[in-house]
């Protein structure tokens, strides 16, 4: 892992935040591996069965949520970050947020599973005590899906039913490494889906609830949530609203994030970004905190300010763009932070939490928190299944829950609004932004209806995701089509560099080239 310096990358105020704030959530993680011989022990070791990597910096360089910025004195943060933008196969290993970094973090997640899953296998078959383990083998395994799952949307393409069994998967350890160097088959997308289905069913039957942090742990609501995730992304809407269901229950609104008092706090330092993670807050259902360096280099400070997302993109598709709610600068519950000197437009909701390891040297490894499951994801994410599946009315009523706590003046929308919107807009280009993509599903979408109210769903959870890595799966899922563009200061499009379209082999980021050379098969390129 690699450990950074700090300090020459801060602002005096944030810095002096950094060290006073939510310092608490660096040791959530210990090192709890040990010789198994409790319940309580097993559960010890289920700490580590969290990967401690998130995708989120990765996905959103590699997504349209990001340009190239030109100044002469704006760069590239390190290699790491121009490769991600250039959607190049990264060969930088050293960065916390890497191909390599999310591979290795993830795996050690599911070795640490598999541990406990051996362990609780022997223990129940030697002892026939079942029950005394079935909340923690229900974790280790919705862990390992998780992990799994998570892993999936950053080195395979989206899932499509129609040829899922023609698409690379990912190695699927199901039992602690006993060779050193032994080489997995990938599989198919198809067999990896199906491999983490089971996991997670047999998990959410068996996990438990009595955890003193939940929100760090998969209880039932948790693997309800990511049950919805999944079941969206594998084309099982009617599942997706099943497991949203039992997540939002019959007044989603009064569980949904209170985003008029975040803004309300204003977006200085880690207060803001703090109060969006904080465990205490009833829309966060699970809580991920890991090395990263994203909740610093994604603020309007000068850092990476070479790729960002900044104001070509804000201003026509997504802060402060139009959409059927009005200005969203304007009439949603967020304040848009950035800096006249430096091309990044932003919302504080990653905190960035140096751990320090020698103050004198100015050395410490940088954490961020993410909230990766949460009641208003879920809620965008049954409205879209509800789209997908021809429920319109039941998708526009859950797009106005939303608006109910996510607009200034609790907007509610008609059928109508939308289509007249969307419709009277003209798609997507490069040199005349829009928030309407064009979209090149494998499936088809009824135009009059179904197409506007995706394109709102899509515009919306654009929003209330922004910075959080899942643009992309969207954009994957989708095809929609994505550009490099070269951007002047003065947000004018002075060249297209290139272009990705659906089912664009680089969709799926190449693997780590250590686990290439090792054996397992890279992903296609084109020559």
């Amino acid at each position: 892992m690699k450990v950074n310096k700090y300090i020459t990358y801060l602002p005096v105020a944030l810095l002096s935040l950094a060290f006073t704030a939510c310092n608490d959530f660096l040791d959530k993680y210990p090192d709890s591996r040990m010789d198994l011989k409790t319940p309580t022990e097993v559960s010890q070791l289920l700490v580590s069965a969290y990967p401690q990597a998130h995708p989120a910096y990765l996905t959103e360089m590699y997504s349209d949520n990001t340009d190239e910025q030109l100044h002469s004195t704006w760069s590239a943060f390190d290699r790491f970050q121009e490769q991600a933008y250039q959607w190049k196969d990264i060969d930088d290993v050293s960065n916390t947020e890497t191909p390599y970094q999310l591979w290795s973090a993830h795996y050690a997640a599911i070795s640490a599973c598999n541990e406990a899953i051996e362990y609780i296998d022997k223990k129940v078959k030697d002892t026939q005590t079942e029950e005394e383990y079935s909340a923690q083998l229900g974790e280790a395994l919705l862990c390992r899906a998780f992990s799994m799952f998570q892993l999936s949307t950053v080195f395979c393409q989206a899932y499509d039913k129609a040829t899922a069994d023609k698409e690379l998967g990912l190695p699927y350890p199901t039992q602690p490494e006993k060779v050193v160097g032994r080489t997995m088959e990938r599989g198919t997308l198809a067999e990896l889906y199906q491999k983490i289905e089971a996991d997670m069913l047999k998990g959410i039957s068996l996990v438990g609830t009595k955890y003193a942090k939940p929100k760090f742990h998969f209880t039932k609501q948790a693997a309800y949530a990511f049950a919805t995730r999944f079941y969206l992304y594998a084309q099982q809407y009617d599942k997706a609203v099943m497991y949203a269901n039992k997540v939002l229950g019959e007044q989603p609104t009064d569980i949904l994030r209170n985003w008029a008092e975040w803004n309300r706090l204003g977006p200085s330092g880690n207060v803001q970004p703090n109060a969006f993670v904080a465990a205490s807050d009833n829309a966060n259902i699970l809580l991920l905190t890991v090395p990263s360096q994203w909740g610093v280099i994604s603020i309007p400070i000068l850092a990476g300010s070479k790729y960002a997302h900044g104001e070509l993109i804000s201003k026509n598709e997504t802060l402060q763009a139009p959409g059927p709610w009005g200005d969203s600068g304007s009439t949603l519950n967020y304040t848009v932070l950035y800096n006249n000197g430096v091309s990044k437009y932003c919302l504080r909701k990653i905190p960035y939490v140096p751990k320090v390891i020698d103050a004198t040297a100015e050395i410490g490894v940088p954490y961020g928190e993410y909230a990766v499951f949460n009641t208003d994801l879920t809620l965008l994410e049954r409205a879209e299944a509800y789209a997908l599946s021809g429920q319109y009315a039941k998708a526009l009523q859950d797009i106005n829950s939303e608006l109910s706590v996510f607009s200034k003046n609790r907007k509610q929308l008609t059928l109508a609004e939308i289509q007249d919107f969307y419709r009277s807009m003209a798609y997507y280009t490069p040199t005349k932004p829009t928030p309407k993509k064009a979209l090149h599903p494998s499936f088809s979408i009824e135009s009059t209806t179904q197409e506007p109210l995706l394109q709102c769903l899509l515009q919306l959870k654009r929003l209330v995701t922004i910075h959080e890595g899942l643009r992309l799966q969207d954009v994957k899922r989708y095809g929609i089509t994505l550009y490099r563009r070269k951007v002047d200061v003065q947000s004018n499009v002075t060249a297209v560099t290139d272009s990705m379209k659906a089912g664009d082999p680089r969709l799926a980021i190449q693997l780590p080239q250590d686990v290439i050379t090792a054996g397992i098969t890279a992903n296609p390129r084109n020559n």
